[in-house]
C-alpha cells in the first residue's frame, strides 16, 4: 500500500510516499481501506517531534481515519465486515490502510460521508466536550472564538450556532473571517489590530460577552479575557501563537470569572466511556443535521505534505482532508 511516511522528525515538506505492506489485523481487531483522514495541527507536531507525547520513528502520521472495513481479526464482530465506519488512531491515517481494534471504530449511518466524519472527529469532539461539557453555552449567550479560520474555530463556530449562541469569530486575515461568517458565525473581526479590543466592544453594542473560545494564547488571551463581562467563563483549548498565556488572576477576581481547560483528549484517556458517548453524540448530530461537518478542502495521499505545512504556517483555511486512495 502507499503511505506517507515520517522517516525522521522535521518539517512536513520532508515526509516521504513509501510503499509498504498491507497491514493484517490481529485478534479483535479489523483492517480498513482508509477513504478519508483528516488532518490537524497536532499532526504537524508529532511530525516535529514536538508533541508532549513522541511517535518512534519511522511512523505514518494521521489520526482521524474514516472507511470501509475489509478484514477482520480472530473475535471482531462479523457485522463490521463492509462497514463504512470512523476510528481513532495514534498514527496510520496517512496511508491506504490501517489496522485498528474493533472496539476504537463507530459504524458511520449514509447521511454522514466519509470525508465529513473524518473532518469532524478531533475538531467536533473537542467542540463538543468544550461549549457544552465544560463551558456550559446556553442559548442567546455570546461567544468569541480565537482563531476561528481554523478547523476547530469552524466546528466550533456550528457546534455553538446549533446551540441558540451568538458567536463572534476573531481571525487573523479577511478570507478567514469571510469562511467564518459563512458558516455561521454573526460577526468578525481582526484580532491582530492593535486596538481589537475597542472594536470588538464596538460590534458587541452592549451585549454581554459570556465567553471565549480560547485556542490561540499568547497575549491574545488576557486581552480577551480583559473583554468578558462579569461571571463569564474563558475556555482554554491551545496555544496555537507558540505562546502559552500568563494571566493576571486579579481578573478573575474581580469579574468573578472563571478560567476552565479543554482537553478532551485527557477527557476520555481517564474515561473511556466518555469517549465513546462523545463519537455517539457527533455521530447523531451529523446525521440528524444538527451539525454540518465538512472537508474545507481536499488532498490526494501525495499532497499530504502540502496540506499538513499549509496548517502548520497557518494559511489554511478550514479543515483539510486526505483521500489515500486517490
Amino acid at each position: 500500500m502507499r503511505a506517507i511516511q515520517c522517516a525522521a522528525y522535521g518539517e512536513a515538506k520532508d515526509l516521504v510516499l513509501a510503499d509498504l505492506p498491507d497491514p493484517t489485523p490481529g485478534p479483535g481487531a479489523v483492517v480498513i481501506a482508509i477513504e478519508a483522514c483528516g488532518l490537524g495541527f497536532v499532526d504537524g507536531l508529532h511530525v516535529r517531534g514536538a508533541y508532549q507525547v513522541r511517535h518512534p520513528t519511522p511512523f505514518i502520521p494521521g489520526t482521524e481515519i474514516a472507511g470501509r472495513v475489509v478484514a477482520l481479526g480472530a473475535g471482531a464482530p462479523d457485522g463490521l465486515m463492509g462497514k463504512r465506519v470512523l476510528a481513532f488512531s495514534e498514527t496510520g491515517g496517512l496511508a491506504g490502510k490501517i489496522a485498528v481494534p474493533a472496539a476504537a471504530c463507530a459504524v458511520l449511518p449514509d447521511a454522514v460521508s466519509s470525508e465529513a466524519a473524518a473532518s469532524a472527529l478531533i475538531n467536533y469532539c473537542t467542540a463538543l466536550y468544550g461549549l457544552e461539557d465544560c463551558g456550559k453555552l446556553q442559548a442567546g449567550e455570546t461567544l468569541l472564538v480565537l482563531g476561528a479560520g481554523g478547523g476547530v474555530g469552524m466546528a466550533v463556530i456550528d457546534v455553538a450556532k446549533s446551540l441558540g449562541v451568538f458567536v463572534v469569530a476573531a481571525a487573523s486575515d479577511n478570507e478567514k473571517r469571510v469562511a467564518a461568517l459563512a458558516r455561521g458565525a454573526d460577526l468578525a473581526i481582526d484580532y491582530t489590530m492593535p486596538d481589537w479590543r475597542k472594536g470588538l466592544e464596538k460590534e458587541l453594542a452592549g451585549r454581554r460577552l459570556d465567553a471565549v473560545w480560547d485556542s490561540v494564547g499568547g497575549a491574545w488571551s488576557e486581552t480577551a479575557f480583559r473583554c468578558l463581562s462579569p461571571g463569564g467563563r474563558l475556555l482554554v483549548v491551545g496555544f496555537a501563537s507558540g505562546e502559552i498565556a500568563r494571566l493576571p488572576l486579579n481578573l478573575a477576581l474581580l469579574k468573578r470569572a472563571s478560567v476552565i481547560g479543554v482537553d478532551w483528549g485527557g477527557h476520555i484517556r481517564t474515561n473511556r466511556a466518555a469517549g465513546a458517548e462523545l463519537l455517539h453524540r457527533l455521530i447523531s448530530r451529523a446525521a440528524a443535521g444538527g451539525i454540518s461537518p465538512r472537508a474545507d478542502k481536499l488532498y490526494a495521499l501525495a499532497e499530504a505534505p502540502q496540506a499538513l505545512e499549509a496548517l502548520m504556517s497557518r494559511k489554511s483555511v478550514g479543515k483539510p482532508v486526505v483521500q489515500p486512495q486517490r
